[in-house]
């Protein structure tokens, strides 16, 4: 892993430029590739936040959110983490951006879920939602067969819920 984060970071994240393309698929495929690159300077955190500061697309929003989370869990960095915890808490935000601030915020801490996250997933965690985030590519590798944020949500805060049935031929619950 870190041979890979070495080779996207030489001489400076070279796709960070695509992060303001007019597309937004390439700018959430790029936020995605630059997540994964090292930043001992904050020059790829900086970047997010100040891509989210203009970013008007709720999906890219959330990929920004997601992003800075990795990075930081790579390169921990506690003012972010209370960043991302209060970006959760806004109610101003898109539902996507709090979930995946939620996720994000419990990825990068050891801290039991508060009440907060657990209310506010109940209600934003739609099934319509979590169609939707699919489109971001943490979500689709998270999903392994389910909508990923249903999957998250499932293996973040409720632990103790079973998976869901893995024979394709079962009749739905």
């Amino acid at each position: 892993m870190a041979a890979a984060r070495a080779a996207i970071t030489t001489e400076g994240p070279a796709p960070l430029p695509l992060l303001d393309d007019s597309d937004p698929a390439i700018r959430i495929a790029a936020a995605y590739a630059i997540a994964t690159a090292a930043d001992p300077d904050h020059t790829v955190r900086t970047a997010f936040a100040t891509r989210l500061t203009t970013e008007h697309d709720p999906m890219v929003r959330a990929t920004l959110i997601l992003a800075t989370a990795e990075t930081t869990r790579a390169h921990p960095h506690a003012p972010i983490t209370v960043w991302i915890r209060e970006r959760w808490q806004d109610g101003m935000q898109t539902p996507e951006v709090r979930l995946a601030a939620a996720i994000g915020w419990l990825c990068l801490t050891d801290e039991p879920a508060p009440d907060d996250p657990h209310a506010i997933v109940d209600i934003l965690a739609t099934d319509e939602c979590a169609r939707a985030m699919d489109a971001l590519p943490w979500m689709t590798v998270a999903g392994c067969g389910e909508p990923g944020l249903l999957r998250c949500v499932r293996r973040m805060l409720r632990p103790g819920e079973p998976e869901p049935h893995d024979d394709p031929w079962a009749p739905p619950p």
